[in-house]
């Protein structure tokens, strides 16, 4: 019996079918690979941050005890005391055979000089304590916090490392009388920023960014959700709102640093307002985030049915009515969501605070919008510049935190979302 004659255009469309076929396992095969890839450089980026960054949750304390020598304090103001002084002898006192200057430098080198200003406290709120000796747990020197952290290799020559062998000697023997101890650093979330590392923290740029944000936020949300329901539901659709609507699309797009500029041109040599504080970055975010704002709040807006509008209209409602009773409502879940997201890149940003000097070194927690002031991003742009071992770890640290901070940020945002999102 014949065999059927194959129909050479049905072969023809099979051979294109089966190229068309691979194409799109090789498209899907290198999304996929994409997608992995992605995966895998941000478990890295994790990775790196969170190993190079947990040790600073931890922070090393060495037990002394302390002489509170009335000699010491024959002045009325307890704070003009010799803290350190007191320190010292303790130190002295405990090892007794140290007796070189150049070794006693060495043996004071393993307490903190902020350990005088926990002394201090300590006696201001118990005055009481003056010719007494207590037992008290104090901060030590960084150098000694990475050593026993594991930061520094105890097997290196003494060449090569910051502690020498009589410094690891006494720490060995004060370990030993179980004098050293590492707790949680709470230091780490209730102090300003320090030049010493041990003593350094994240509450001051917490506040800064605080304050900075809540001027962000202050301004940027009415003018941004304003702007946008004129253009979108009151302004007449011409050349002069085309403009308008390109020049707020580019300047989505500028680059973060020239609102730096023109913020310094701006705000503090035109208006001479004062550098570094938050009331300056917060203008600054603001110009900067506003694009952002009105780009989603329109978007928002032109969800909403038309129906919505003409069924308000057709019932005799006027047109402001109308935008404030109905549309604006059912808009309002995706402005918030916008604005949120905008003000997480505000918060993320440090380019335009440069500009208007809040790099500074600031050591007191700012009280308002006018105090001087660091954000959390500066403060870790600051701390990534410094030498000391132990502030690499305070930089991770501070970056975990100011992560986790854009993440609730983004998990609110879709929250709102998905809570008030209506379909139509």
């Amino acid at each position: 019996m014949d065999q059927p004659a194959t129909n050479p255009a049905i072969d023809k469309v099979n051979r294109g079918l089966k190229r068309r076929y691979r194409a799109e396992r090789r498209f899907r095969l290198c999304g996929a690979t994409a997608v992995f890839a992605a995966l895998c450089f941000l478990f890295i980026l994790f990775f790196s941050i969170v190993s190079s960054g947990y040790k600073a949750f931890q922070k090393t304390f060495i037990q002394i005890d302390v002489f509170f020598d009335p000699a010491e304090f024959t002045n009325e103001n307890l704070a003009t005391a010799n803290f350190p002084a007191l320190i010292k002898a303790s130190m002295s006192s405990r090892f007794p055979e140290v007796t070189a200057r150049r070794d006693k430098k060495d043996l004071y080198y393993l307490i903190s000089p902020g350990a005088s200003f926990q002394l201090m406290k300590l006696i201001k709120n118990n005055p009481a304590l003056i010719g007494q000796k207590e037992r008290i747990w104090v901060s030590a020197n960084d150098d000694v916090d990475m050593l026993l952290k594991g930061n520094i290799d105890r097997t290196r020559p003494e060449s090569e490392r910051r502690i020498n062998d009589k410094q690891l000697a006494w720490l060995d023997t004060l370990a030993g009388e179980g004098k050293i101890k590492k707790t949680f650093n709470m230091a780490f979330f209730t102090l300003g920023d320090s030049r010493e590392p041990e003593q350094a923290g994240i509450w001051g740029a917490t506040c800064g960014s605080f304050y900075t944000l809540l001027i962000t936020l202050s301004l940027s949300f009415p003018i941004g959700v304003a702007a946008a329901v004129y253009l979108e539901e009151f302004a007449p659709k011409n050349r002069w709102t085309d403009i308008i609507e390109v020049n707020i699309n580019n300047l989505a797009a500028v680059p973060s640093i020239v609102y730096g500029l023109l913020g310094l041109a701006v705000f503090i040599n035109f208006f001479g307002m004062p550098r570094s504080t938050p009331v300056v970055g917060g203008l600054v975010l603001t110009l900067m985030t506003l694009p952002i704002i009105i780009i989603a709040s329109r978007a928002s807006l032109k969800s909403v049915p038309p129906s919505i509008r003409e069924a308000a209209l057709g019932i005799g409602a006027s047109k402001m009515q109308m935008v404030a009773h109905h549309v604006l409502p059912l808009a309002l879940p995706g402005m918030l969501t916008g604005t949120i997201i905008g003000m997480a890149h505000a918060l993320g940003e440090t380019a335009p605070l440069l500009m208007v000097g809040m790099v500074a070194f600031i050591v007191d927690i700012p009280q308002g919008f006018t105090d001087p002031a660091t954000v959390l991003p500066v403060q870790i742009y600051l701390w990534s510049d410094s030498p000391e071992r132990a502030f690499m770890e305070k930089t991770s640290a501070a970056i975990m935190v100011l992560l986790v901070f854009l993440f609730l940020m983004n998990a609110v945002a879709i929250f709102l979302r998905k809570r008030f999102e209506i379909k139509w």
